[in-house]
């Protein structure tokens, strides 16, 4: 008998209230809805543009054009024009597309954004938005193309053609038109009213989506690290004095404290660390050394830029926006991706650290012979080179990301005509975070390879709680490394081991903590 998963249940969106975790589970396809509450804020604030509109007030991108064109009067008689003008000439994007997650990412935060009801669109706008995450209508987005002033500009631009029936969507796992695609869900493309094109363009949306979605990946790439780190140190037969409770109390960073904690309750009961108390040696390298520290300090690194995107997720970052209750439209910078641009910068290079330090722990495993251990891990050295090139392949997604983790937001490129003088460039951060974030896990899969192999030579001793978990988790899916082989099946499976989370709920289970 087959059975099928229960649907995911569906987000709720009212513009304040929208986290992280749910921005993942509409990216993995969970449904949305919009607050009731939500809904009359939107009805509210568009019935206040058509008023404002319908009386001939000047409104920047209602009845003028845009960015150095602001000046310019647009007769009322154009403004749908002006609208379908803005949406098209705007989507001007390059490169590969997005991920569909990205873009799903994308979707839900649009539709929190435009939910806050500041922005003035139709209820039928933000309905079909919904909609087209519901029915799983995803628009093909390049990914390239934003600087980061004025939002995400291009991104969403395509984002919005699918909406007017313009432009590529992905449907049922197929790239066809956007008219296609919406007839084939179901539905039909909206005819946008003055300012609306204006309000679903401007924004970070397609920034911070990527942001969210990095950030949790993150989350769980640093715990997989403490992890493997735990392994690496327990077959190097490394001290594990650096991580008592009254050393790490002296320096009480809350990422320090956090990881001292773990990597003690991953070792308990450790029969190998028991087995080199009385050798003498008090110091290990900095790479073991300084687990606490550096992973301590990349986790902190972690939960600042959570607590920025968690900001901007329930933010509205378009412009001109609109104050139903005040009778006002008010113009201001609300779509710079500074924040989300700084963020992504320090997140990338937080994260990059685990793969430098992880490599590095990895090299001494393959060069442990005073810690009688096989150069190489191989048992047969010269006929064999064990897991020599898979060093390699760490140290050169290290290098990869000693140039993806340059900030993007340090450079500033002028754009329209200088009035967007000064720009975030934080969608080059959301990309080059995402290689990042592939690189680490690629570094991580080569080192637990190595923890693995060292901890083979430690048998019949057995490892601790959590580590033991994690390896007999590792040796059902990795075979130990007995003779040469292609190492690089291995290194995939192993980074679907971290991928999933797999590894690390085993590992909490047996360590009875929480990673």
């Amino acid at each position: 008998m087959s059975s099928t998963a229960s649907p995911a249940p569906a987000v709720a969106l009212d513009g304040r209230h929208l986290t992280l975790e749910a921005i993942e589970a509409v990216a993995d396809g969970a449904p949305v809805t919009v607050t009731p509450e939500a809904r009359e804020r939107v009805v509210k604030a568009r019935r206040f543009v058509d008023e404002r509109f319908a009386d001939g007030h000047a409104i920047y991108g209602v009845t003028t054009g845009f960015g150095r064109l602001a000046n310019v009067q647009i007769d009322p008689r154009d403004a749908a024009q002006l609208q379908l003008n803005l949406v098209r000439s705007h989507a001007a994007g390059t490169g590969e597309p997005l991920d569909p997650r990205r873009v799903r990412a994308a979707g839900v935060l649009r539709v929190n954004s435009l939910a806050a009801g500041h922005s003035g669109v139709k209820l039928e706008t933000l309905e079909l938005l919904a909609e087209l995450l519901n029915r799983g209508v995803t628009p093909v987005v390049p990914c390239q193309g934003s600087v980061g002033a004025s939002g995400d500009l291009a991104p969403l631009a395509h984002m919005s053609l699918t909406l007017i029936g313009e432009g590529e969507a992905w449907f049922a796992g197929e790239r066809m038109p956007s008219v296609r695609a919406l007839e084939r869900a179901g539905l039909a493309p909206v005819v946008l009213g003055p300012k609306e094109g204006l309000a679903l363009i401007n924004g970070t949306q397609v920034m911070t989506g990527t942001a969210a979605l990095g950030i949790l990946r993150a989350e769980r790439l640093a715990a997989a690290a403490d992890v493997i780190a735990a392994m690496s140190l327990e077959a190097y037969l490394g001290t594990d004095r650096v991580f008592d409770q009254r050393l790490n109390d002296l320096r009480p960073h809350p990422g320090q404290t956090r990881v001292a904690t773990n990597l003690r309750a991953l070792l308990a009961d450790s029969q190998i660390m028991q087995s080199h108390r009385e050798c003498g040696r008090v110091q290990d390298p900095y790479s073991f050394r300084c687990i606490p520290v550096v992973h301590g300090a990349v986790r902190d690194s972690i939960a600042h830029a959570r607590r920025v995107a968690e900001t901007e997720a329930n933010s509205v970052t378009d412009n001109p926006l609109v104050f139903p209750d005040d009778g006002e439209f008010l113009s201001g910078g609300n779509f710079h991706g500074e924040p989300i641009a700084l963020a992504m910068d320090f997140l990338k290079m937080a994260i990059a650290e685990l793969a430098s330090i992880g490599e590095r722990r990895l090299y001494l495993l393959l060069n442990a012979e005073d810690r009688d251990l096989p150069l190489f891990l191989t048992g047969r050295s010269g006929l064999q080179s064990g897991l020599m090139i898979v060093q390699y392949a760490a140290a050169a997604v290290v290098n990869d990301n000693k140039a993806l983790a340059w900030p993007s937001s340090v450079d500033s490129i002028p754009t329209s005509a200088g009035q967007e003088d000064h720009v975030s460039m934080g969608m080059t951060s959301a990309n080059n975070l995402v290689r990042v974030l592939d690189n680490v896990e690629g570094a991580l899969a080569c080192e637990l390879l190595g923890a693995l192999a060292a901890t083979d030579f430690r048998r019949p001793l057995k490892s601790g709680v959590g580590t033991q978990a994690a390896y007999d988790l590792a040796r059902e899916r990795i075979a130990p490394w007995t003779e040469d082989r292609v190492p690089a099946p291995d290194i995939e499976a192993a980074r679907e081991l971290i991928r999933s989370g797999a590894l690390i709920a085993t590992a909490e289970r047996a360590a009875s903590a929480r990673l």
